[in-house]
């Protein structure tokens, strides 16, 4: 969107660290002096652009009350120094994994503050132009192999026999890289998907899944042009 629109973007990562001066900006010692070194909440607003900011739900509340002033006010208050209104096109993007170890349900102040768009599970299709984007000199079998591998590990997940776990697209992508790397496609894929799960039948039940898949042998020679 930043770059359709021609607008500069910050990405601002939530973490345990991150409070509110963290995103206004705080004083810092520079040449003699004490002067403002402005944040990215504030840059966002001073220049007008999109502020994405990532993993929402992870926020600390003295993060999150910095944002509720944006909204109506269109304005940012900072400690010492000025009220900051808003450039007309300044934008925030929030993103968050619903439900995922560590995050927590957004306050209803907050949620308040946006629409939300929920995305769904990618496709079939889409996960194969996922592959063929990542790895553009894939065959296009293994291509449909690796994808529908991925779409049993789904169906097993919805159905109640594998954890969520097993279906991380991330993990596979990572066994394709270990591939090119040289390593055996069913190592790869014990190495980043089955051995993140700890369940004893889960393995068994994925690995079983694999092997029906993927042949024994199978390195970087069969699997990339």
């Amino acid at each position: 969107l930043a770059a359709v629109f021609r607008r500069p973007a910050w990405d601002i990562s939530f973490h345990i660290n991150m409070d509110a001066a963290a995103l206004i900006g705080t004083d810092t010692f520079r040449d003699g002096h004490v002067e403002f070194r402005p944040g990215p909440v504030y840059c966002c607003a001073r220049n007008g652009g999109f502020g994405i900011l990532d993993e929402i739900n992870m926020a600390r509340n003295e993060a999150l009350a910095v944002l509720h002033s944006v909204d109506f006010r269109r304005a940012i208050d900072v400690p010492g120094y000025e009220r900051v209104p808003l450039a007309d096109d300044t934008r925030f993007i929030a993103t968050m994994n619903h439900n995922y170890a560590g995050t927590r349900e957004l306050n209803e102040a907050l949620a308040s503050r946006f629409i939300v768009i929920q995305m769904p599970p990618a496709a079939e299709d889409d996960l194969r132009k996922i592959i063929r984007d990542q790895f553009p000199d894939m065959n296009k079998k293994y291509n449909n192999h690796f994808t529908m591998l991925f779409m049993d590990f789904r169906k097993k997940c919805e159905s109640g026999e594998l954890t969520a776990k097993a279906m991380d697209l991330r993990g596979m992508l990572d066994a394709i890289c270990l591939i090119r790397k040289g390593i055996q496609a069913r190592d790869a894929l014990d190495l980043c998907i089955t051995n993140k799960i700890f369940d004893i039948y889960e393995q068994e039940l994925i690995r079983d899944m694999i092997y029906a898949r993927i042949p024994a042998r199978l390195g970087i020679s069969e699997v990339f042009d």
